[in-house]
């Protein structure tokens, strides 16, 4: 199967907004090689190629979102294929070394801009994460409830203007008053920490992705960071 020639008919398709054409060619390669081979060698690549034009400000927002529902259609296709090589609903995972791979997401308090938060869903599932969404307008107190009730190591909030973004910092104290910094990580995103970074510090996140495409390797970076952290006091208690 010539992935590589995929790649580039499958970009034209989410470039032009083709979804159904793009859905098509994902659900033949499936039946052809595989559902994780053409998630690793024919999907992953083109969203790759996606994530560069939007660093350079050459992919539009609703490039995007067509990119993200591509991802969502594929991620639809999971069951079993006939003639598929694979029959397995899930792309197979090596065990982890520490936390899961869960993580809940929201938009801030008083926040109802749901696009990016639903792109950053889409993208973390693809990669193998479990993802609680909340949806908008989610209380600081609520949101590390649920992270905490599930085992999660990452909480995400997304806020687009300064007016809710500020209710990050009621997310921060939460997690700061249950002793759960360094274990619980705040990654936040939206247009206004695009627009003003340094927000990011200053309202308490430990983080956050210039797009959706690129919030999979912040979450990683964050639970790798958990991970240490949960080795280190486990030292501790152990030493005399």
């Amino acid at each position: 199967m010539d992935f590589a020639a995929m790649q580039s008919t499958l970009y034209d398709h989410i470039m032009e907004a083709r979804r159904r054409e793009a859905a098509d060619l994902l659900g033949e390669a499936i039946a052809g090689a595989g559902y994780e081979a053409t998630l690793l060698s024919l999907l992953e690549p083109t969203l790759a190629m996606l994530g560069e034009r939007w660093s350079s400000n050459a992919l539009s927002l609703a490039q995007g979102f067509v990119a993200g529902k591509v991802a969502e259609d594929f991620l639809a296709m999971g069951a079993p294929v006939p003639g598929s090589p694979d029959a397995r609903e899930t792309v197979s995972r090596e065990p982890l070394a520490g936390p899961a791979r869960i993580a809940v997401i929201a938009n801030a308090e008083d926040d109802y801009h749901a696009m990016g938060r639903s792109l950053v869903s889409t993208f973390l599932r693809l990669r193998g994460w479990q993802v609680e969404d909340m949806g908008c307008d989610v209380l600081a107190g609520d949101l590390v409830d649920r992270a905490v009730s599930v085992g999660a190591c990452v909480v995400g909030i997304s806020a687009m203007m300064l007016t809710t973004a500020r209710n990050v910092l009621k997310v921060r104290a939460e997690i700061d008053a249950r002793g759960l910094a360094g274990k619980l990580f705040l990654a936040v995103g939206g247009a206004v920490f695009r627009m003003r970074p340094e927000l990011v510090t200053e309202l308490g996140g430990d983080g956050t992705a210039e797009t959706a495409l690129d919030a999979p390797a912040l979450f990683e970076s964050f639970r790798l960071r958990s991970a240490g952290t949960g080795a280190a006091s486990q030292a501790e208690s152990a030493a005399p």
